[in-house]
């Protein structure tokens, strides 16, 4: 039996490394060195226990509704098959085309799938040009994935929202119907149209709206 395939869509989290302007990075150092932990163990034995200090947007993370709503549900509440194993579907927008408006969903079966939108602005990661500029959906694309009743909404920028002002259409529009939204994906060209599967799973954490996910897409046995 074949192997299914899977593709990591998930940026590498490492020390320093600045996700969102404005944001500190994280700290990643040792807690128990290996050294240090041959004081408590026999001969030959040795651990390492890591220590982190970031921001919860730190990464390829996930917008459930409580990132924006006091009263929306946190990661706690959010059911596993919320977040695993969704029916997928990637969008392929032009390189140039930086507003990205409800007519690239047109004609595309979207219901209860996890909407990837493939900008190839992940190429741009860990520089400084990845915070300018950069593509973002309208607030009338996120009222037609509202409407088509999608069930996940990513996008390979540095924020689905346009950053240029101060609101965030279509994070209040998305979250507002507990459409989940994943940010700062990677590797969506190389996923299909359709015909895979989404996992973007977090830690199950009470009082949080956001956390990084390894997000990775599984593409089925050709038979």
């Amino acid at each position: 039996m074949k192997r299914k395939k899977y593709i990591d869509l998930s940026h590498t989290i490492q020390d320093g490394i600045i996700t969102y302007k404005g944001l500190p990075a994280p700290i990643i150092c040792d807690y128990l060195s290996r050294e240090e932990s041959r004081k408590h163990y026999g001969e030959g034995t040795e651990f390492q226990i890591g220590k982190i200090e970031m921001v919860s947007n730190t990464g390829t993370y996930i917008d459930v509704p409580f990132h924006r709503y006091a009263n929306g549900k946190d990661l706690s509440e959010i059911p596993i098959d919320k977040m695993a194993g969704l029916e997928g579907v990637t969008i392929h927008i032009d390189k140039n085309k930086k507003e990205i408006n409800e007519d690239v969903f047109y004609d595309l079966d979207i219901e209860g799938k996890a909407v990837l939108i493939h900008t190839g602005w992940d190429q741009y990661w860990n520089t400084d040009q990845y915070f300018e500029n950069h593509p973002y959906l309208t607030e009338k694309a996120a009222q037609y994935l509202v409407d088509k009743k999608a069930a996940l909404v990513g996008i390979d920028s540095v924020n689905i929202d346009n950053t240029s002002g101060k609101d965030r259409p279509v994070h209040t529009t998305l979250l507002g119907k507990e459409i989940f939204i994943v940010e700062h994906l990677c590797n969506l060209k190389q996923i299909s149209t359709e015909n895979f599967l989404f996992y973007a799973v977090s830690p199950k954490i009470k009082d949080f709206g956001t956390f990084p996910v390894r997000a990775f897409a599984e593409i089925p046995n050709k038979l």
